[in-house]
């Protein structure tokens, strides 16, 4: 027996293609053990496959190439965008959120984010950082994230991808994420996430919010701040993010970028 599978690769939060995140929608119903393979195969940050269940409304499982995620940012935003114009509800493990989407990009709700803080010691040894104002471990939409925050350069970072792995291992998350704040309105960012076989993500959207979040309380950033992400794996991302408890949201630019079929 042949399947037959209609995929689209898109990249989110860049204006044109060959940039920012790079995500894989499969657009025809995929068999469930076959969908990790699939995700394996793409070898992108994320793959998605959605089901539209109802007049703006759908079902999302997103997978990474070795794990399912309960939800993400940019396969969210995505998803939706190559879904089409309008304003639809996704419907994922970890969250159900609004995704306003138009011809240049798409917008989400986030559910804030819970944060406690945690010890920067062994972030900062993995990371390479000079030092770090501290460290919190916030989750949000069934995804725990590692947030370091920083007053140092963070743009030739070496980071030990083992002892990366080791720290979010340690804390019950996948994403560690550190964080600089280059004015009040721009931050710089990176993740990694080398425990779900990502080991620099260009831009991650499920992190942005809780960063949006807290650099407001700790730093004093503005509601409205651009997060630059990226750039130091050559796929450069524009994230943006109101930070506002209670109307979380996060959006970026999509460029489609490819067309094609699974034949298996």
């Amino acid at each position: 027996m042949s399947l037959d599978f209609e995929y689209r690769i898109v990249d989110v939060f860049s204006d044109k293609p060959l940039a920012g995140n790079a995500l894989c929608v499969v657009l025809d119903p995929v068999p469930e053990p076959v969908m990790q393979a699939i995700a394996r195969e793409v070898n992108l940050s994320e793959t998605t496959f959605p089901v539209v269940t109802a007049d703006g409304e759908y079902e999302n499982r997103i997978f990474t190439p070795t794990l399912e995620l309960p939800f993400a940012g940019h396969p969210t935003l995505g998803t939706a965008w190559v879904l089409g114009p309008g304003r639809w509800m996704q419907h994922t493990a970890g969250a159900d959120v609004e995704v306003v989407v138009d011809q240049g990009g798409a917008v989400m709700t986030q559910p804030d984010p819970t944060y406690s803080p945690a010890d920067s010691a062994d972030a900062v040894q993995a990371l390479g950082l000079p030092g770090a104002e501290g460290a919190w471990v916030a989750q949000a939409a069934g995804n725990r994230m590692f947030l370091v925050l920083t007053e140092s350069a963070i743009d030739r970072l070496e980071p030990d991808m083992h002892a990366v792995a080791a720290v979010s291992r340690n804390n019950s998350s996948v994403t560690l994420a550190v964080v600089r704040r280059l004015d009040d309105r721009t931050l710089h960012v990176r993740v990694f996430v080398p425990g779900a076989g990502i080991p620099e993500d260009p831009g991650t959207g499920s992190a942005a919010g809780p960063i949006g979040l807290l650099a407001r309380t700790h730093w004093g950033t503005d509601a409205d701040v651009t997060v630059r992400q990226g750039a130091e794996v050559g796929r450069p991302c524009i994230i943006e993010v109101h930070a506002e408890e209670g109307a979380l949201r996060v959006g970026g630019r999509v460029a489609m970028c490819a067309k094609g079929h699974f034949s298996l």
